[in-house]
C-alpha cells in the first residue's frame, strides 16, 4: 500500500525539514524563485480561465497544478516551509538560526521569482505595452486594487482582516505541503495536494506568494497602488497569518499529537528495572 500513515508521515515531515535547513543559500533562492515563477503561472491560468467567462470553481480547481508541480520538483515556496521547519525544531533536526535563514532566503527566491513572471506577463498580455491587456487585465487590476485598497480603506480593521484570511489560506496550503508526504505514489501525492490547495483557492482567501504575483501583474498593468500600499496593507499582514497558521496550528499542532517524543526519564528506568530483573532472579 502507498499510504503512510500520520506518525510515518510526520517523521518524514521532519526528516525533509532537515534536508531543507542544510540547502546552501544559492539553492534556496533558485528553487524559490523556480516556485515563484510557477505558482504565477499557475495564478495567471486562474486569471485567463474567469476572463473566459468560466464559474469560479473551475479556476478554483485548476490552480492546484501549480502547487502541485513544484512540490514534485522539490522547489522551495516559504508557505509551505512555514510548516515544515517548525516541525524539524520539534523535532529537534533543525535549530532557529537554520528556520529564519530557510525562511528568508526562501521568501527572497518567492518574491524574485513572482516579480520576474509579473513582467514576463505584463509584457507578453499588452505587447510591451502597445495594447491595455483587454479583460485579462482589467481583472488582474481588479483584483490587486481589492487585495490593498480596500483593505487601506478599512484601515486597522483590514489590515486585521488580510492577517485573517492568510492565517485561514495557509492552514490549508501547509496541509498540503504536510500531505505531499502521505502517499509513497506521484498519482497518491498529487491527490493529497490538490484537495486543501482547491479548498484555499475557492474561497478566496490570501496567500502571500500568490500575491507577490498579483499585486505587482495588477501595478504593472495600471493599477493604483503604491509599492508602500501593497506592502503595508497586504504582503506584511498576509504574510504573517501565513506563519502563524503555518508554523502553529499546521506544523506544531500536527507534530504535538503524532510526533515522537523523547520517554520521560522515569519511564527508561522502569525499562532498566525490568532488564535486570531477570538476572536478580537467577542469581
Amino acid at each position: 500500500m502507498d499510504f503512510v500513515p500520520p506518525k510515518t508521515l510526520i517523521a518524514d515531515a521532519v526528516a525533509l525539514a532537515k534536508t531543507k535547513a542544510a540547502l546552501s543559500a544559492t539553492d534556496l533562492l533558485i528553487r524559490g524563485a523556480l516556485a515563484g515563477v510557477i505558482l504565477g503561472y499557475a495564478t495567471s491560468l486562474a486569471f485567463v480561465v474567469t476572463a473566459q467567462g468560466a464559474l469560479p470553481i473551475v479556476a478554483a480547481a485548476l490552480f492546484p497544478c501549480g502547487f502541485v508541480v513544484l512540490v514534485l520538483l522539490g522547489l522551495e515556496l516559504a508557505t509551505g516551509n512555514f510548516a515544515l521547519l517548525p516541525m524539524g525544531i520539534a523535532g529537534s533536526e533543525v535549530r532557529w538560526r537554520d528556520l529564519v535563514r530557510n525562511w528568508a532566503w526562501v521568501y527572497a527566491g518567492n518574491l524574485a521569482g513572482s516579480i520576474l513572471y509579473a513582467a514576463l506577463f505584463y509584457a507578453a498580455i499588452t505587447s510591451f505595452g502597445t495594447s491595455d491587456g483587454g479583460a485579462l487585465a482589467k481583472l488582474v487590476k481588479e483584483a490587486a486594487t481589492k487585495k490593498t485598497l480596500l483593505y487601506m480603506s478599512a484601515g486597522g480593521r483590514g489590515w486585521a482582516t488580510a492577517l485573517v484570511k492568510g492565517i485561514l489560506c495557509n492552514w490549508m496550503v501547509a496541509i498540503g505541503a504536510v500531505l505531499a508526504l502521505s502517499s509513497r505514489s506521484t498519482l497518491g501525492k498529487i491527490a493529497a495536494m490538490w484537495l486543501p490547495i482547491m479548498i484555499f483557492f475557492a474561497q478566496g482567501y490570501e496567500h502571500s506568494i500568490v500575491n507577490m504575483f498579483v499585486i505587482p501583474a495588477g501595478m504593472f498593468l495600471g493599477a493604483p497602488v503604491s509599492s508602500s500600499q501593497w506592502w503595508i496593507w497586504n504582503q506584511i499582514p498576509v504574510t504573517l497569518g501565513n506563519i502563524v497558521s503555518g508554523a502553529i496550528l499546521t506544523g506544531l499542532a500536527l507534530y504535538v499529537t503524532h510526533g515522537e517524543r523523547p520517554r520521560a526519564e522515569s519511564t527508561r528506568a522502569d525499562d532498566s528495572l525490568i532488564a535486570i530483573a531477570p538476572e536478580t532472579a537467577t542469581s
